[in-house]
């Protein structure tokens, strides 16, 4: 987002007028910057042969993955559903990988039968689809390296007692299973978790990985999940994709020479790609003063945008109805009958009721985890490129809400 024209502009669309034509909240993307992301990926991993699965949790509009999909990318798909969802905007079977938690073995069966690459994670699954398939499936195996990584607890997956993968001290049983069914193991999956910073970090999985691999035969990738971090404060910091490409490329191309077979590397960012592009836009229903705090109440809140309520997220915010004025501090809160705090304690230029709002980073995870709570409406979505808006998702209505409910006659 630039300043331009007395404005604040998304290759050269005005996000004022994006509010004014489709009312807020409103959820806006950057085209630009997710195809910039991509770039950056494949450019740090380009002395390996990289395939990059979006993690479609993050953001799962149909146009957002059609985007993916020109760009070069594959999808992480973690439902049923989500794996349709890949298939209606385009992927083939080929391109989707499977990776579910906790599901139930009807589920599997029907990604099975969809074509798509089965991602299993624990060892009753494993017998049971050996037990079922055989070896006429090809599958990869998650494990969990017992790695302590990611900036919240709830999105940190790879330590002893996460509820994903296999633990790494369980493979002589894994390997046991796989002979007894003579399983088709064609990849070898990890994720430690979320906004990793450190090289070192993908570096220690990656051994454990390679240890792994050196017991399995006839492998055609390693997949290193996501987890890169993205900077959401001034003066934040973020993982260098480029100093981690360098260094787990070498240490990949080591282990391809070892192993005599040059896989593939898969990596499946969700933030990394999307969150940037992403504003949500709110317009201020009030502003509160109290003895305490100034609260600017707007017509959005953790039903939108659950992230800071959840996960203690921080999100830049910009009151770009006032680009000059005083500073003063406030304590920006949601809509909800509920503490639904967006951002506490925020120098802004002076807000008043009216002014639109524009909250940062809002691209992964906000959409995709908006809900109905208190009856409220999801918003709209706008994809912005070639320097052109585009509506990609409607605003819902009261019909909407009731469109499910069945009327008994009470």
């Amino acid at each position: 987002m630039e300043v331009k024209d007395q404005q604040f502009q998304i290759q050269g669309v005005s996000l004022i007028d994006l509010a004014q034509e489709y009312g807020t909240p409103l959820y806006v993307y950057d085209g630009e910057k997710i195809l910039e992301k991509v770039k950056l990926l494949q450019k740090s991993f380009s002395g390996v042969n990289l395939k990059i699965k979006y993690a479609t949790k993050a953001l799962s509009n149909i146009n957002i993955l059609k985007l993916m999909k020109k760009a070069g990318t594959g999808v992480d798909a973690v439902s049923i559903e989500e794996v349709k969802l890949c298939q209606y905007a385009g992927f083939e079977p080929h391109e989707i990988m499977y990776t579910p938690n906790s599901v139930s073995f009807e589920e599997i069966q029907e990604a099975v039968a969809l074509g798509v690459m089965i991602n299993i994670d624990n060892i009753p699954m494993l017998e049971h689809f050996g037990t079922y398939f055989g070896n006429k499936v090809p599958i990869c195996i998650r494990l969990n390296p017992h790695i302590l990584a990611g900036g919240n607890a709830k999105i940190s997956v790879g330590h002893i007692d996460s509820k994903f993968g296999i633990s790494i001290l369980q493979l002589k049983h894994v390997l046991k299973v796989v002979e007894a069914h003579n399983l088709h193991v064609i990849g070898l999956h990890i994720h430690t978790g979320s906004d990793i910073l450190d090289a070192e970090v993908f570096l220690r999985g990656a051994n454990i990985v390679f240890d792994a691999a050196r017991e399995f035969k006839g492998l055609k990738f390693l997949d290193f999940g996501g987890g890169f971090k993205v900077a959401y404060k001034p003066d934040d910091i973020s993982t260098d994709i480029e100093e981690v490409g360098a260094k787990v490329s070498q240490a990949f191309k080591v282990f391809c020479k070892e192993y005599g077979t040059d896989l593939e590397i898969w990596f499946e960012p969700g933030k990394f790609l999307v969150s940037e592009s992403g504003y949500l836009l709110a317009k201020v229903n009030v502003v509160k003063p109290t003895p305490a705090s100034t609260f600017v109440g707007v017509d959005t809140g953790l039903n939108h945008l659950i992230r800071p309520m959840m996960y203690d997220a921080y999100h830049g915010v910009i009151n770009i109805s006032k680009l000059d004025g005083p500073e003063r501090i406030y304590t920006i809160v949601g809509y909800i009958c509920e503490t639904d705090t967006i951002a506490a304690d925020r120098k802004l230029k002076e807000v008043q009721e009216g002014d639109i709002l524009a909250i940062k980073n809002a691209g992964a995870y906000g959409y995709s985890m908006a809900s109905n709570y208190n009856s409220r409406l999801r918003p709209a979505e706008v994809l912005i490129l070639n320097s052109k808006a585009n509506l990609i998702r409607e605003r819902e209505t009261f019909e909407d809400i009731l469109r499910h409910q069945l009327d008994i006659g009470l």
